[in-house]
């Protein structure tokens, strides 16, 4: 068996993500930073015969996350796929002009320091097993930057970028990396942000392997 690992699994996209990609054959590794909520969300799956276990780090401290994955992998099995989709704190967006240096470190901690962990501890993984798919999810700001929001619209880019880099260095490996922006915040039963139609998007990247960006909205480009 292998595993799919979410980081930043919560109760909409990661919840929906996880029963998705579960009832399609994976352990499913939720990652967030309360082990309390990953272990109600975990148990919650199991009801629907999904096998999840909790793994509480938080994506921007480098050693946690990648012992949770490392731990993830260990009990579960290996990685086939990341989906790397922590949300952005409240405090991440402040408007362009009043963005110091200082407060563009936390977005990129977040949206690009972790994405490039997440993705070093699961990469041996996948190139074990001779395949893999990882999987970002991003807000709006990653291809339309937003002057109110300048934290994590250059953070998006910048892990826009990074991501953009692996899908063309991994394609020869079988390994597919692809993005899926979401402009706002999942909302059940909102067209192009309903956390269940969102999964069933991120299977359906996963399954065909084609293309990098895509929308929730649109079409991939």
């Amino acid at each position: 068996m292998t595993t799919m690992a979410i980081v930043g699994a919560g109760q909409r996209l990661g919840a929906a993500a996880a029963r998705q990609f579960g009832c399609d054959g994976f352990d499913v590794a939720l990652v967030s930073r309360d082990q309390d909520r990953l272990d109600t969300l975990a148990a919650a799956l199991d009801k629907d015969g999904v096998t999840a276990r909790g793994f509480a780090a938080d994506a921007r401290d480098p050693l946690a996350l990648g012992a949770a994955l490392d731990a993830a992998a260990a009990a579960l099995g290996p990685i086939e796929v990341l989906q790397y989709s922590p949300a952005p704190q409240g405090d991440f967006t402040e408007p362009l002009l009043e963005t110091t240096p200082a407060g563009f470190a936390g977005p990129l901690e977040l949206l690009l320091h972790g994405a490039v962990t997440a993705v070093h501890t699961a990469l041996p993984d996948m190139r074990f097993l001779g395949r893999g798919t990882i999987l970002f999810v991003s807000g709006g700001g990653a291809a339309r930057p937003r002057p109110a929001r300048a934290g994590t619209s250059v953070a998006y880019a910048a892990q826009s970028a990074y991501a953009r880099m692996l899908h063309d260095t991994l394609a020869g490996e079988d390994i597919h990396v692809a993005q899926l922006i979401v402009p706002g915040t999942t909302t059940p039963g909102r067209p192009g942000h309903d956390p269940a139609a969102l999964a069933g998007a991120l299977w359906a990247i996963h399954r065909d392997r084609t293309g990098f960006r895509h929308f929730a909205d649109g079409p991939g480009a």
